[in-house]
This record gives structure tokens, sequence and C-alpha cells, in this order.
């Protein structure tokens, strides 16, 4: 039998969820991203960029200023974002679901940290930078990981 899994509920990510985050991609598991388009139609789409940013929010890279998600957002802010692995494996299983308010950060410094904590696979794809960063403010976590339980609000 397995131990209890810790309760978090503070909003700051432990190492396991940094870790859960920031190596998504590179497990093949994407976290899945989802918004209200500007024509007010549900999007949604595995982002490979998608990491933790401070101490319990997320930021992502999108390769594009004026479409999608980057436009998008100064109309509809609310976003969600969802991660599953090891579904079947009770042992390993992690479902976790992150909602918050999304906005673009233009500024240098934001651009430059999110891009490079962004994965090699990742930054080939905009080796101009000619995107932008997102930073999405948690509102709550929710969800499990192996040793964790995620009940996270602000």
């Amino acid at each position: 039998m397995s131990a209890t899994p810790v309760v978090v509920t503070e909003m700051k990510f432990t190492p396991t969820l940094r870790e859960i985050v920031n190596g998504a991609l590179m497990r093949g598991r994407p976290i899945l991203v989802s918004y209200v388009t500007l024509d007010e139609k549900p999007s949604v789409s595995f982002r490979g960029t998608v990491q933790a940013w401070g101490e319990g929010d997320l930021a992502l890279w999108t390769r594009t200023q004026t479409t999608g998600i980057a436009t998008a957002l100064a109309k509809h802010p609310d976003v969600t974002l969802f991660y599953a692995d090891d579904i079947m494996n009770p042992a390993a299983r992690a479902m976790i679901t992150f909602k918050g308010k999304a906005r673009v950060d233009n500024s240098e410094a934001a651009r430059r940290t999110v891009y490079e904590n962004s994965p090699d696979l990742e930054q080939k794809r905009d080796p101009e930078r000619k995107g932008t960063a997102i930073i999405i403010t948690l509102e709550s976590v929710t969800g499990m990981a192996p040793g964790e339980q995620y009940r996270m609000t602000r």
C-alpha cells in the first residue's frame, strides 16, 4: 500500500510539480492549453514551452505576436492548462489542471527568459525570436502526481 500523498494547498510549486511542468515536452507529454479566440471560439493546443515562472505561476513562448493566443488574451485572459502522464499506472499517475489569467509580456527580460528556458526543439522553431512571452498568473492548481495531491488556490 502506498503512503498517503502530501496535500499541497499553498500556491508555490513543489520540486516535483516544477519538474513535471519544466520537463513535460521532453517526456513526450506537452501541456494542453485552452483559451477563447477573438471570435469567441474555444481553442485547444499542445504547447511545448510551458514552464514554471517564479514561485507559483507559468509562462510559455508563442511563435507569433499577431495571431492566436497572443492576440486573444487582451479580450479573454482566462486560460486552462492540463497535464497527464501514466494515467494507466496508479503508482506513477499524474493529472494536473492549472487555471489562471494570462497576458502577453513583450519586455525584453521576459521574452529572453521564457525563450531561453524553452526546450531547444521549440527554440529551433523560432530561431529569430519573432514570438513573445505569455505569463499566466495562476488562480488554482488541482490534481495529483506521485506522492502529492494539489489543491492550490490564490
